[in-house]
Parts: C-alpha cells; structure tokens; sequence
C-alpha cells in the first residue's frame, strides 16, 4: 500500500443553498453519549463528545461546527477524548481472532533488506539500507561502488521507541561532509546537522526552524543554502509566515547565518535555493501551490556571495510548473507545462531570456512527462502510459538516443546525477515486485542491476491487470487489480479499493508487504487511477481540482460499482482505504454513498474542507487543488462533499475504523477527531465506528517499522472481521478453532 500523502512544498529537481439559522442551532443541541452498537460491547458507550452551538456564517450561510472545540488538541478535554477512544478501539482490535496471525505475518514479509538510491559526492556512495526489521533505515557510505561499505549514521539509537527519524540527507561535493535532518515524533519539522565523514561526528552547529526545505551546498562544501521560517515574537518556530533562503558556512553559529533572499511582495511564496552545477548561480524555486511555480535567479561571486542583492525573475508569468534541471553555463534546461499540460522540455539562454528565444528540446508528447533529470550532458525524460512507466534519454538538442529498458510495467524513481558522468541509479517496482536498485549508464544505455531484495514468500502466486471503466461523466478511467492467479469472478472475495486522486500525484504500482499480506489472506487489491493525479497530465489533475473535484469521488465510486458488476467483488465484501488527501476520498465516498462499502479505512484525513486551511500556511497552499472556503464559489463546492459536514443522523454508514496520530502537523488530527465524533453520534445502525490515534508519530514520513506493522494490523484485523473473511489455513493453525468466532469485547 503506498504511503500517499498531501504533498509538502516540493522542490523538483528530481501533493449552496442556504440554511436558516434556527434551523442550525437546533442541530447542534447537546446530546448524551450514544451507546455504542452490540459488535462492541452492549454496556460500553462511545466516550462523551459534548455539541457546542458554534455556528459559523459563510456567504450569508450558516454552518454549524459542534466539535470546534477539538481543534484545541493541548485542552485536557480534547486529550481526555483521545485517550477514550483508544481504549474502546484498542482493545476491540486487539481482540479480533485474525490480528495475531496478521501481525505475525506482517513482521515475517517485512524482514527483507532495503536499499535507498545511491547518492555519489566526491568519490564517495552514500545510500541508505533497513536489514528488515530496523525500525529507522540507516545511513551507510562506501569509498566506491564496489567497496566495503560502512555504517554513517544510525538513527535508531536517537530514541528508545524509535520515532527520530532520518528525513533527508545531503553530502557536500568533495565528499568530506554529510547535512542531514532528522524528525522527532513524526512531525514535519526538521533538525539539521552535519557530520564529518571520516569521522562519523557531528559538527557542533545545529539548525532548526526547518520543514520541507533541502539544503544545496556550495560547490567548494564551505557551506550550503537552505529555507527556513521566521520566529514567533516568544521565540517559537513561526509556519504561519513565509521562508526565507539563508546560507550558512560551516564552523558558524546557525544564528548568524547570512540572509540571502526573501519574498517581499508577495503574501504566500515560499522560496527554495538549488546552486547550478558549476556554481555560477543560484536557483530560486518559488513554491506558491501545486498549479503554477516561478523561478527568479542569482548570478554568485562566492560561496554566500551573489553577485547582486536583487534577483532576476526569470520564470514570473505563475500560469505553468516549472521544474530546473541542470544547466550549461548560462543556458537553463526546464521541464515546464507552459504551453503543454503534458510537459516539455526546454532551454533558456539567460543572455537571451525572452520566451520568443527559449528552444523547445523535447516537445509535448502524447504521454504526460511526469519527471526529467540533466545527467552526463544528456536528458532524461520519465514519462506516464496509463500509469506505468517509460523512460527515453536524449541529447541536449533534442534527439532521442535511447529507451531505457525496464524490468517491467510499474514505477521508477532516481535517475539523479551530475553533469560531467553518464552514471545513475533508479529504483524499481510494482505490485508483486519489492524495490530493486539499479545502476544506469546514460551513455550506453547500459542498466546494471545494483541491490535486490529477497523476500518470504511466492509472489509469482498472483498477478496485476490493468483494466479502464467509465466514470459518471464518460471519462475513460484505469485500474490496476492485484489478486491470485486464477480468481473466480464469483463476487466472493474481499476487495480492498484504493484512491487518491490529487495534487498531481499519480498513483503507479508499488510493493508492500502490507498488500501481500493482504493479497495472502484471500482478498484482492484495487488502485483507481482517478482525476486529481497527474496520470494523464495537467489537465488530468485540474479536471479534479476546485469546481470541479466531485469528480474525483465519482471516479473512485464507479470504480467500486464496476468491481462489482464484474463480480471480482460484491458490497458486502468491498472496503475502501486512502491516506491524507484519500482520506478526504474515502470520507467522501461513504458519506455519498454509504451503502456503497462494506468498510471503510480514512486515514490521517482532510476532513474539514471548510477550515483545513487554519492550520498552518503550509495547509492554506492545498488551496490549489481545494480551493478556500473565505471565496463564495470554492464555498459552494467545498461545503458540498466536506465529510464532516456531510454526516447525516440516522444514516447506516458502514463499519469504519479512523486512524490518525496526534503528532501529525501537515494534516492535524482534529479532522479525525471531528469526524468521528459526528459519526459516533449520528449512526444509524450497528456498524461501529471507531478511532484510533496513534501517540508519538506524525503524517506517515518516518514512523518506525514496529508502529507500521501495529497500524497495518489492526486495519487489516477490522477488515477481516467486518468483510467476514475467512481465515487462511495457516492462520487457522495459529488461532485456536473455540476463539475464530468468538465475539470481541473490549
């Protein structure tokens, strides 16, 4: 199951009518706790969640908020609430007869070696690598491809319960030092260090106020460029500002780092620093969302000198996503979606910057261009057919010179390297396929396989088809389908449907050994590829944007109804899952169509259309896709599908089970916690709803291995229990016969 998420700001080089007001506050009247239904416990009640009158006016509407209250996650009313729900859903989960094997299972196809993409500086290899069941993958370096290599940096023994997290690394040029940040509980904040690589220590400066930012050193590895928020009047780190781009010279206190470039006529647009190659300019990448970017420029006289204190905006119309590749002294390569929602590549000659003179190197193809990388004075262009992937290399003029061959039809990553070597690594996978590595030479178009793993278990016992169905409008949508070879379309096995469906995020095949796990207990696995991605370019990701993403849902609901009319599955055997913007996607789907689903798994979920954008600035820039409820148009179409808003008393929504953790600072838990509160009160029938939040962890990045497989356990245990699965015969043997169907009580 892949680890989508609403996007962070990202850097690529490599997310009615109105209503009286009486009539609201009659809604929001205080109920007592409602009893929970008999598949718990008859005498156990959903803890208290007292409804407020809070009523906000939107355009003239009213809107009743009877959970705002949880959005103060420090109250001791809101902590307390939290703690109930985890010791109703705990204990339930934990009791599910299924759990042990599942758990058992998980921990046994997890133990498999890992390897992160090579990373070569100065000589030097630098890679990450899990033995299995490490809990936080660590950082290794060798003094060649082929040499011993040796452990860097272990984060496991930053924390007892193994929640620091390596989240990035960089190494400087010559090899000689590594910038690295680590998150603490999950959180998208970041701390950065460096560590000399000779000696495996840390220099003394320590840099905070981070989150999302890379670092880009200078090409002497004197120092390096990065963002970072402002603080807050009591010292605090300040995210409802914008970044700003510092340089720090190693050996210097982080508080004296000099101030390089700052945004100051515009309210949201955060910049990011990339030093070219040859060191002559700085690259200004200016994140404003996910439908349009800018790129400004300065020319460096030194390491953290430019040139000129006022930057040259090169890329500034913000109607198209510009991404920089690499350069040839002052000619910029870009893979830009101006004048091509597919995407293209071009060239800039900064003597001559004038879109009239920019050279069109690869034009608009009739498969979207998803990413491109500038490697051994060639392009690398990674392109989508039908959500698998293809890849070409050509010169700098144009000419295509290879298609590199892949080992089949799922999703690479990599092809990241340098300007002066043909040498790159990619990554490789799909549904049935753990991540291999592999070394590219681009002059040759030679691939050597580097790293791969070797797991527990028969993969060649199942297949993945890609099927197209049409959605509610006519749109043509593709499906991949994961199941044993020779499934019976009988409408008998357990189905588990998932979606994302935004912010330009394709959904492309992906091992996991939660799937596999999934996939040996009988059940098959479904990915729609519905609008909002970027499938099929821009203009696949817009049609489910604003206005516009009911489509989204639409998608993702037909595709349960044709699992269905094909018998691959039938309702009472079809669950949903999606994470983060999917689980907005499921929240959605089951409020629309509650019938729809046997189950339903929202995790860590945008829940709240209306104030989603309160949370931080980081937040607010979803808007892209969203659309903000402050304008009357974005409102109208917000308020329309908002899971939260769209619960309905007395409607029989079907078993759920709300995962979220408390840590979590992109997507903040209230969203949860308000949904599920309102759905714990307006149910309409026994199915139960519960929530499990978990403590000392984040969105997702870097949660450690022990805590995936918990979370994974308990999602799968639910299912097994309301999709009413039958045990495989293995598990059997582990689960005594008087316990597999008995009812769980807490």
């Amino acid at each position: 199951m892949r680890e989508s998420m609403i996007h962070p700001p990202r850097r690529r080089w490599l997310l009615f009518l109105g209503i009286a007001v009486l009539a609201v506050v009659g809604a929001c009247q205080s109920y007592p706790a409602q009893k929970a239904p008999e598949s718990l416990d008859a005498a156990q009640k959903y803890p208290p969640a007292p409804r407020t009158r809070h009523v906000d006016v939107y355009h003239g509407v009213a809107v009743a908020d009877p959970y705002r209250w949880m959005e103060k996650l420090d109250r001791v009313r809101t902590k307390r609430w939290v703690e109930a729900q985890n010791q109703l859903s705990q204990p339930y989960l934990e009791s599910i007869p299924a759990r042990t094997w599942i758990k058992e299972r998980l921990t046994e196809l997890w133990n498999y070696e890992r390897h992160g993409i090579p990373v070569h500086e100065g000589g030097r290899y630098f890679w990450t690598r899990n033995d299995g069941l490490q809990n936080q993958s660590v950082l290794e370096v060798a003094d060649g491809l082929q040499a011993q290599p040796r452990l860097l940096l272990d984060p496991n023994i930053l924390s007892a319960d193994a929640t620091i997290a390596l989240t990035d690394f960089r190494p400087s040029p010559d090899g000689r030092y590594l910038a690295y940040a680590l998150s603490d509980g999950g959180t998208d904040w970041k701390t950065w260090r460096v560590r000399d690589v000779e000696t495996a220590q840390d220099l003394p400066e320590v840099l905070g106020f981070t989150k999302f930012t890379e670092v880009s050193w200078d090409r002497d590895s004197s120092g390096f460029y990065y963002s970072r928020y402002p603080a807050s009047r009591d010292g605090h780190r300040d995210d409802t500002k914008q970044v700003a781009i510092y340089h720090h010279r190693l050996g210097d206190e982080p508080s004296r780092d000099k101030l390089i470039y700052a945004v100051k006529d515009h309210p949201t647009r955060n910049p990011y620093a990339i030093v070219s190659e040859d060191g002559q300019y700085l690259l200004i990448d200016l994140f404003d969302g996910y439908a349009a970017s800018g790129i400004y420029y300065l020319p460096l006289r030194g390491p953290g000198e430019p040139a000129t204190t006022e930057a040259v905006r090169l890329l500034d119309d913000w109607n198209a996503l510009h991404t920089f590749l690499g350069s040839e002294g002052p000619i910029f390569f870009f893979l830009t979606t101006q004048g091509a929602p597919r995407g293209r590549l071009i060239a800039i000659d900064t003597r001559n910057p004038q879109r009239s003179a920019w050279r069109e190197i690869v034009p608009e193809m009739a498969e979207p261009l998803e990413a491109a990388s500038y490697v051994g004075g060639r392009l690398i262009a990674e392109y989508l057919q039908d959500a698998k992937a293809s890849v070409r290399v050509f010169d700098s003029s144009g000419n295509q010179q290879h298609q590199v061959p892949l080992p089949g039809g799922g999703t690479v990553d990599g092809f990241r390297g340098h300007a002066s070597s043909p040498e790159a690594f990619f990554a490789y996978t799909d549904y049935i396929t753990p991540t291999a590595i592999y070394r590219y030479d681009a002059a040759t178009n030679g691939v050597e396989l580097f790293r791969a793993p070797t797991i527990a278990a028969d993969t060649s016992l199942y297949v993945t088809e890609q099927v197209f169905y049409t959605s509610r409008d006519g749109t043509r949508v593709p499906m991949f389908i994961t199941h044993r070879r020779g499934l019976e379309k009988d409408g008998r096995a357990p189905l588990l449907l998932y979606g994302y469906g935004g912010f330009s995020n394709a959904q492309t095949p992906v091992f996991s050994p939660s799937v596999l796990v999934w996939l040996e207990m009988g059940g098959a696995y479904a990915v729609a590829n519905l609008r909002g991605g970027s499938e099929y370019g821009e203009a696949w990701h817009v049609a489910g944007t604003r206005s516009t993403k009911q489509n989204v849902f639409d998608d993702f609901n037909a595709a349960a109804r044709w699992l269905v009319d094909q018998r691959y599955t039938s309702r009472d055997r079809l669950a949903v899952i999606g994470r983060s913007n999917g689980g907005l996607l499921v929240g959605a789907a089951m409020t629309q169509q509650p019938d729809l689903f046997a189950a339903a798994l929202p995790a860590v979920g945008v829940l709240d259309m209306l104030r989603y954008q309160t949370a931080s600035a980081n937040a607010r820039q979803w808007s892209t896709d969203y659309g903000l409820s402050e304008n009357p148009a974005d409102f109208q179409a917000l308020r329309s599908y908002s899971p939260y808003h769209n619960v309905r008393t007395g409607t029989c929504y079907p078993p759920t089970l709300i995962t979220t953790a408390d840590h979590d600072d992109r997507v903040v838990p209230w969203h949860s916690y308000k949904f599920g509160a309102a759905l714990q009160t307006a149910q309409g029938c026994e199915n139960p709803i519960l929530v499990r939040v978990e403590t000392r962890a984040g969105h997702g990045a870097g949660k450690p291995v022990w805590m995936q497989i918990e979370d994974v356990a308990d999602q799968w245990a639910f299912l097994s229990k309301h999709l009413d699965m039958q045990l495989p015969e293995s598990l059997n043997r582990l689960v005594p016969a008087s316990a597999q169907n008995a009812r769980p009580s807490p």
